[in-house]
């Protein structure tokens, strides 16, 4: 009963400390769906100790706390896949500007001849 209630509080925690994000301007609405529904999923399997045992057995899991880990690294792995697009994305819009900043330089050295 007091894991399920850390649970629950480290739930909203996370929760509020997201929409406080969001709303300093810190965290873009885009980049915390993923977070926010984490911290929902979290939230609802704190307070519903029988979904989880359910799902959890459901999918073979004997251990209904392994499968909360289980779901932890889901999506852990949902956020690192989302940044690496996110970077990816950047990355080559650097290059481009990196590349199109070159040729504006020389074009500007050889009109100053």
């Amino acid at each position: 009963m007091t894991i399920q209630i850390l649970a629950i509080i480290v739930s909203v925690v996370l929760f509020l400390v997201i929409i406080d994000l969001i709303r300093r301007g810190r965290l873009k609405e885009r980049y915390s769906i993923v977070w926010l529904a984490a911290s929902a999923v979290i939230f609802l399997l704190s307070i519903w100790r029988g979904l989880l045992e359910g799902i959890s057995l459901w999918l073979g899991v004997f251990y209904p706390p392994s499968f909360l880990f289980l779901i932890a690294f889901f999506f852990l792995l949902l956020i690192v896949l989302h940044f690496s697009v996110v970077l990816s994305r950047i990355y080559n819009e650097n290059k481009r500007l990196a590349q199109e900043i070159g040729l504006l330089r020389t074009e500007v050295k050889e009109l100053k001849k």
